[in-house]
C-alpha cells in the first residue's frame, strides 16, 4: 500500500486505541469525564459497563486496520483496510448523527480520508 494511506491507517487504528483506552479504563476517571463532558456526569458510573463494552468494540476496528498493515499479500491488505476504514466510517457518522456531531470530525473523516486514499491506490 502507498505510504500516505498507510500512515494514516495506522493513525486511526491508534485514536480507535486510545477511544478503548478512555472507555474501558478511564470512564469514570476525571479524563474520562472531561473527554466525555457532554454527557450526565450522574450517568458515568452507571453505564461503567456499557462504556467498556463500546471501547472493546473500539478495539476490534483497531486491530482490523493493525492487521491490514501486516498482511503480506496486497489485494487482501487492501480489501481489510477498506472494510474496517469503511466499518470506522459508518460508526462515526452513526455517533455524529445519535450523540454529537464532533465525533464525524474526531473519527469519521480521518477515517473517510483514509478510506479515498486507500481506494486511490
Amino acid at each position: 500500500m502507498h505510504i500516505l494511506a498507510e500512515i494514516f491507517i495506522a493513525l486511526v487504528a491508534i485514536e480507535h486505541i486510545y477511544i478503548l483506552w478512555l472507555e474501558m479504563f478511564m470512564w469514570t476517571k476525571p479524563l474520562g469525564r472531561k473527554v466525555f463532558s457532554a454527557f450526565p456526569s450522574d450517568l458515568f458510573e452507571k453505564t461503567k459497563s456499557l462504556a467498556a463494552n463500546q471501547g472493546l468494540y473500539n478495539g476490534f476496528l483497531a486491530a482490523g486496520l493493525i492487521w491490514s498493515l501486516l498482511i503480506q499479500d496486497p489485494v487482501w491488505s487492501k480489501n481489510v483496510a477498506i472494510y474496517f476504514s469503511s466499518c470506522v466510517v459508518i460508526a462515526g457518522i452513526y455517533g455524529a448523527v445519535t450523540a454529537m456531531k464532533k465525533i464525524f470530525f474526531t473519527q469519521a473523516l480521518p477515517a473517510l480520508i483514509t478510506l479515498m486514499l486507500i481506494l486511490s491506490l
